[in-house]
């Protein structure tokens, strides 16, 4: 069973921005958002897409 808590946007983004500023390798932030539970918020974004346009 999966343990880890639910995405947090405002950490993903965070992660993000260090990738953008040189801050972090990107292998790094790839596992950092790995992680923090992107691909998880990206399902629930396409499913609440999928839903609006249905």
């Amino acid at each position: 069973m999966d343990d880890r808590p639910p995405a947090d946007p405002a950490k993903l983004l965070a992660y993000w921005e260090e990738w953008e500023t040189g801050e972090t390798p990107p292998g790094r932030v790839m596992s950092n958002l790995k992680t923090a539970g992107l691909r998880e918020l990206l399902v629930a974004l396409v499913a609440d897409t999928s839903t609006d346009a249905g």
